[in-house]
């Protein structure tokens, strides 16, 4: 009876897998077989519930890096992520202590806020978008200024 379970578990698991193809359940779907596998054999549930555990890890840990590198190879990065290292001009005074600041960067304008709290930049300064943080960008110096 136990191989029919395994056997669920794994068709749930690849379903799962397929629907999201975000690769976190296949690895356990591959453990789910050898584990039913070994239930066909008869060998006792503690034996597959372990090798189950192994297997399951064995493949995370060995397989996963590999088929993150060929299977996302082609991820673009997302708007955000290409707005950081850029340069951004002030338009409103970036205070950090009175909660205020603007800068436009590619013609929009967003909040910003200083990398290091006590740092005030002036309106017309160009600064440098360390990181995003919600709406906001935390800008620092750019090298210009350095």
């Amino acid at each position: 009876m136990a191989a029919v379970y395994w056997l669920i578990a794994f068709v749930v698991l690849l379903g799962i897998e397929a629907a999201t193809m975000a690769l976190t359940t296949i690895w356990f779907a591959g453990g789910a077989l050898v584990a039913f596998l070994l239930a066909l054999f008869g060998i006792n549930i503690q034996v597959q519930l372990a090798l189950f555990v192994i297997v399951s890890f064995l493949l995370l840990f060995f397989t996963r890096p590999f088929a993150l590198k060929y299977v996302n190879r082609n991820t673009v990065r997302t708007n955000m992520d290409s707005l950081i290292g850029k340069s951004a001009r002030v338009t409103v005074e970036i205070n950090n202590a009175k909660e205020q600041g603007a800068a436009v960067l590619n013609g929009q304008e967003w909040t910003a806020r200083a990398l290091e709290e006590n740092r005030i930049y002036p309106e017309g300064v160009m600064v440098k978008v360390k990181e995003i943080r919600g709406v906001k960008l935390i800008v620092s110096e750019t090298q210009e200024e350095l």
